[in-house]
C-alpha cells in the first residue's frame, strides 16, 4: 500500500509563513510579560482608574475599618459618587506590612488608620485625586491610611498635616506635625507647625517645649522665636515673651507680626512709649492689618496722645468695619471728648484702653 506522505493542512487551506510565526510568537511573550508586570506600568490615568475600580469591586476588605472623617461614612472613604471613577494609582504592590519591614517608625495609633485588603493600594493618589475633587475628608481618610502603610511617608505625613488642619482635626495635624518631627531631626518647620497649633488649642507649655526644641534645632529661624513669644504671652510670661518677640525682631527687623507682638507685650508690661515706638513701625509695614493699628491707638492714648490715637482706631475700623475692640476703643474717646467739653471732670484711670488684639498669628 502506498502512504500518502503529504503534510496535512487547516480546514481553511492557509498556513502562516515561518516570519508570520515568529513574530505571532514574540508578541505574545510580550503580551504575557506585559500582563506580569501589569503594576509596574506607568498607565494613563483612566486606564489606571478603571483598573482600580475593578479591582476595588472584586475586593470589599475595607469595609471593616470606615472612618469618621468620611462625610458619609463609606467603607472606603469615597461618596457614592466617585465609587465609578477610583483614582490614579491603585494598582496591586506587594503585601499590607510590607512596607513596615525594616523601618524603625511605628505608626502613630491616633493618626494611623488600620485597614485590610487583599492588595496594596496607593492611598496617597487617592488622597491627592480626593483633595483635587474638594473630598477633603475622604482625602484625609486616604491619607491616614497611607501612614498607616508607611508611617515614614514624609509626603503622606505632609498632606495629613495639610488636610486635617483645613477639615478642622487640629489634633490629628498636631500628631502628623508631631511624626514629620521625628523622621526630620534637623528641620525646624515641623515643630514650629505643631508649636503654633498647640497654642490654638491652648496647649501653651506642650508649645512651649516644642518650641525650645525648634530654637535648638536652627538658632537662626524666626519663627521658631515668634511661636515661643506668642506661647509665653498667652501664659502671661511677659518678661519671657518680650525676650523671644525681642529675639525675632534682632532676626528679621522688618517683621512685621512680630513687631506687633512684642509692641502688645510691652503694653501688657505698662511701658507705652516703648509700645509706641514699636507699633508705628509694625503698623508702616503692615498698613492692612486692622489690630495693628488699634493696638498702636491704645499706646498713643496712654501715652495722651489723643490725636493720633483717634486716627490710628479710625484706621482700624476702616480696615475692618466690624472690628468690635476697636469700634469701643474710639466710642469710648468720643465719650470722653464730649465729656471734656461738657466741663466735666474724667478720671484717667476710668477711660483707660483696653490692651489692645491678641497677638498676631504669624
Amino acid at each position: 500500500m502506498r502512504r500518502n506522505h503529504t503534510k496535512p493542512t487547516s480546514p481553511t487551506g492557509f498556513r502562516p509563513t515561518t516570519s508570520v510565526r515568529r513574530a505571532l510568537v514574540l508578541a505574545s511573550l510580550v503580551a504575557l510579560g506585559l500582563t506580569l508586570a501589569w503594576a509596574e506600568v506607568p498607565l494613563p490615568p483612566v486606564l489606571r482608574a478603571w483598573l482600580a475600580t475593578e479591582e476595588q469591586s472584586t475586593s470589599n476588605a475595607d469595609a471593616a475599618a470606615p472612618d469618621a472623617a468620611s462625610p458619609r461614612g463609606d467603607a472606603a472613604g469615597f461618596p457614592p459618587a466617585f465609587e465609578r471613577r477610583a483614582t490614579r494609582g491603585d494598582l496591586g504592590i506587594a503585601h499590607v506590612g510590607a512596607a513596615l519591614e525594616g523601618s524603625d517608625i511605628t505608626p502613630d495609633a491616633e493618626l494611623a488608620l488600620p485597614h485590610g485588603h487583599g492588595r496594596r493600594v496607593d492611598h496617597l493618589s487617592r488622597a491627592h485625586l480626593l483633595r483635587d475633587w474638594d473630598d477633603l475628608a475622604g482625602a484625609l481618610t486616604e491619607c491616614r491610611r497611607a501612614i498607616h502603610d508607611a508611617p515614614d511617608d514624609v509626603a503622606a505625613l505632609a498632606l495629613a498635616a495639610e488636610l486635617a488642619g483645613r477639615t478642622g482635626r487640629t489634633d490629628l495635624a498636631v500628631r502628623a506635625h508631631a511624626q514629620l518631627g521625628r523622621l526630620l531631626p534637623l528641620d525646624a518647620r515641623p515643630l514650629v507647625r505643631q508649636a503654633r497649633l498647640l497654642v490654638s488649642l491652648g496647649r501653651h507649655a506642650e508649645a512651649v517645649s516644642v518650641g525650645e526644641e525648634a530654637v535648638l534645632r536652627n538658632p537662626e529661624y524666626v519663627e521658631a522665636y515668634q511661636v515661643l513669644g506668642r506661647a509665653h504671652l498667652a501664659q502671661d510670661a511677659l518678661a519671657k515673651a518680650m525676650l523671644r518677640f525681642e529675639q525675632a525682631v534682632h532676626l528679621h527687623p522688618e517683621h512685621g507680626y512680630a513687631l506687633n507682638n512684642l509692641g502688645l507685650t510691652y503694653l501688657r508690661a505698662g511701658e507705652a512709649r516703648k509700645a509706641a515706638d514699636v507699633l508705628v513701625r509694625a503698623a508702616a509695614l503692615l498698613p492692612h492689618v486692622a489690630y495693628v493699628h488699634n493696638n498702636l491707638g491704645v499706646a498713643h492714648e496712654r501715652l495722651g496722645q489723643v490725636e493720633e490715637a483717634r486716627a490710628a482706631y479710625a484706621a482700624a475700623m476702616h480696615l475692618s468695619p466690624r472690628y468690635v475692640q476697636a469700634r469701643v476703643n474710639a466710642d469710648r474717646m468720643r465719650r470722653t471728648a464730649h465729656a471734656d467739653l461738657a466741663g466735666a471732670r474724667t478720671e484717667r484711670r476710668q477711660a483707660r484702653p483696653t490692651q489692645g488684639e491678641a497677638p498676631a498669628p504669624r
